[in-house]
């Protein structure tokens, strides 16, 4: 059996993996969602640094895996093929982008007084911040309503674990990392993902040595719950390659 492992994203918990690897189990592919550190109880990452998320993330995996992230996910997913580039033999990405925030040169984010803007709300009030950080993603998309139903009410980690992944978020930018990742890589991204718009995917599709794109046309920030059949299918063809 085929070994996957699915890096979720900022805010969210390992259970919304799960109807995606309940349809992966029969085609052969053992998922695994393991929580980023910090999240569903366990400990957070010491100093909470990209590098530290990683290797954390990757200590004692057998290799190569699958690798498949999804927004900070997929962002450390693409930091981890390069950092460790024996331990990922293929890469599946999800609403990922290189830069979540607006940079020179670098239009397709959101801008830095947004998540400005955004983070006061998180310190805050965590749990309204993070449901109407849902509803936003979520916009446009023909499932939004029971993905939003799917994406609630779990458990969230600690205001400081949230709040340092935020600057993790406006501080990262992989652009000049992505040429070198080497690995095989799928780009499952939304139509209408107003999160880490198209043009981001887009991007990293032409950049990236071995890429190549999916789109999901009716799509947001979340395909793998707007259309779990198709994403699951298009991951088992890229897998089984």
């Amino acid at each position: 059996m085929s070994l996957l492992h699915l890096w979720h994203g900022w805010g969210m918990h390992p259970s919304a993996w799960n109807d995606l690897a309940a349809l992966l189990t029969p085609r052969g592919i053992g998922a695994r969602a393991p929580a980023l550190p910090g999240y569903a109880g366990t400990a957070p990452a010491a100093p909470y640094t990209i590098d530290a998320l990683v290797d954390t993330l990757l200590a004692d995996l057998p290799a190569p895996i699958t690798l498949c992230g999804w927004s900070l996910g997929a962002m450390l997913a693409m930091y981890g093929a390069q950092r460790h580039p024996k331990k990922i033999g293929r890469l599946i990405l999800i609403g990922a982008t290189p830069s979540f925030v607006q940079r020179p040169g670098w239009p397709h984010g959101i801008t830095t007084q947004a998540l400005v803007e955004f983070s006061k709300a998180v310190d805050s009030d965590p749990k309204s911040a993070l449901k109407r950080f849902i509803a936003l993603f979520n916009q446009n998309d023909v499932n939004s309503r029971s993905i939003g139903r799917a994406l609630t009410g779990s458990e969230l980690p600690c205001s400081a674990v949230l709040s340092a992944g935020l600057a993790l978020l406006r501080d990262t930018d992989l652009r000049e990392l992505v040429p070198k990742i080497a690995q095989p890589t799928l780009l499952l991204h939304g139509g209408h993902d107003p999160l880490m718009p198209l043009a981001a995917a887009t991007w990293l599709a032409s950049t990236l040595p071995q890429a190549r794109l999916e789109v999901f046309p009716d799509a947001a920030h979340v395909p793998f719950l707007s259309a779990p059949a198709c994403c699951a299918k298009l991951m088992e063809d890229f897998i089984h390659a």
